[in-house]
């Protein structure tokens, strides 16, 4: 049975979209821990809501999952939480607010959520899981990337992924 471990903000908060319109950001990055290959992690959910107010046009955001073959950098570091106490570290390293990297980019899921209210996706099937970490030579990452035409918008996430 998997491990399954829970990321989000490390300090409870709002992120927010580019200043600059249809301009991706970094959510949160999933790279291999330095010591070790974790081939078998795989992103399995990520929970998003619209936390804006008082507009008066409909909008969104939206999320871009993808992977690429050179790493994104920077970010916070985040600790991702096991959903059993009892379980060991996670040997995933993730970052939150990461500068993207394009490298070698695959584009594996976009989804998305109204402003002011919820979206999210999660894995229908566990084959439908996206693998964080090839097993190539190359140092990948994969990363949530958040997009909107309207500026500066607000939101909340979680993710969880499994090893």
């Amino acid at each position: 049975m998997p491990m399954v471990y829970t990321s989000s903000l490390a300090t409870p908060g709002v992120s927010t979209t580019s200043g600059t319109t249809n301009t991706e950001t970094g959510v949160i990055s999933y790279k291999p821990a330095a010591s070790g290959n974790v081939a078998s992690a795989a992103l399995q959910a990520v929970y998003v809501i619209g936390r804006a107010n008082a507009l008066t046009a409909i909008s969104g955001i939206a999320f871009r999952v993808m992977t690429v073959t050179t790493a994104s950098t920077a970010g916070t570091a985040t600790t991702p939480a096991p959903k059993d106490q009892g379980n060991q570290a996670a040997l995933t390293g993730a970052v939150t607010g990461q500068t993207i990297s394009s490298t070698g980019r695959k584009n594996h899921v976009i989804f998305g959520c109204g402003a002011a209210g919820p979206g999210g996706w999660v894995a229908p099937n566990p084959d439908s899981m996206i693998r964080i970490f090839p097993n190539t030579a190359t140092a990948p990452s994969l990363d949530v990337l958040a997009v909107a035409a309207n500026i500066n918008l607000t939101y909340e996430w979680s993710s969880e992924h499994v090893e």
